[in-house]
């Protein structure tokens, strides 16, 4: 009985789990398509195959499921980013968040549909309630990625949270306009004055 009930459990969850998942691709294809203010919770749900009822299960309204979408897909840029830098020998935080927000941009420049979703959305408000919330739908735990990497870091920072604040907001600020359409310069050109921008930012919150 008990192994039924189990398998009962599981298989419920499993269906729980595919149709948050098919709401969430689907308000990420509406809203890039046709954007956020156009798309209905009825429209997220009549695409995804569900009841409308059913949406607010998971999520309150479309503003809700954009911010979970949000941070799950700058956590799979930042997973990527963070796979990429364990196979470096970087010594110095600074030299770590440099590489990390090279990589990010890079990742960007590929998927231009997500760097604008992600840009246009991103704010320090949504990092942190969002991001900055480890749960079983994060790709990362980037809350305790970011404690070990100030830890371990011999140098140390004043307000780690106002730097990180910062440099997020530098880079939502300037990739967007810089990958799209070249402005003020292309984005390879920008980026050792993003990068200069990065350090000035962190050498002004060391102890």
């Amino acid at each position: 009985m008990d192994d039924k009930i189990k398998k009962a459990a599981g298989k419920a969850e499993v269906n729980k789990r595919i149709k948050k998942d098919a709401l969430l691709n689907t308000a990420f294809e509406l809203f890039t398509n046709q954007g956020i203010n156009n798309t209905s919770i009825s429209n997220i749900a009549e695409k995804a195959g569900v009841a409308k009822g059913t949406f607010y299960l998971y999520f309150k309204d479309k503003y809700d499921i954009r911010n979970f979408l949000i941070s799950r897909k700058a956590q799979e840029v930042f997973a990527k980013a963070d796979d990429e830098l364990q196979n470096m020998k970087l010594e110095s935080l600074e030299d770590k968040i440099v590489f990390l927000a090279d990589h990010i941009i890079n990742q960007f420049s590929e998927d231009r549909i997500l760097l604008g979703f992600i840009s246009k959305n991103l704010s320090w408000g949504i990092f942190k309630k969002q991001i900055m919330t480890s749960s079983e739908d994060t790709a990362v735990n980037l809350p305790q990625i970011i404690e070990e990497a100030f830890l371990t870091s011999r140098t140390k920072y004043r307000n780690p949270e106002v730097m990180i604040f910062m440099i997020i907001e530098l880079l939502s600020s300037t990739v967007y306009s810089s990958i799209l359409y070249e402005d003020p310069l292309p984005i390879e050109e920008l980026k050792p004055y993003l990068f200069d921008s990065i350090r000035s930012i962190m050498h002004s919150q060391q102890i």
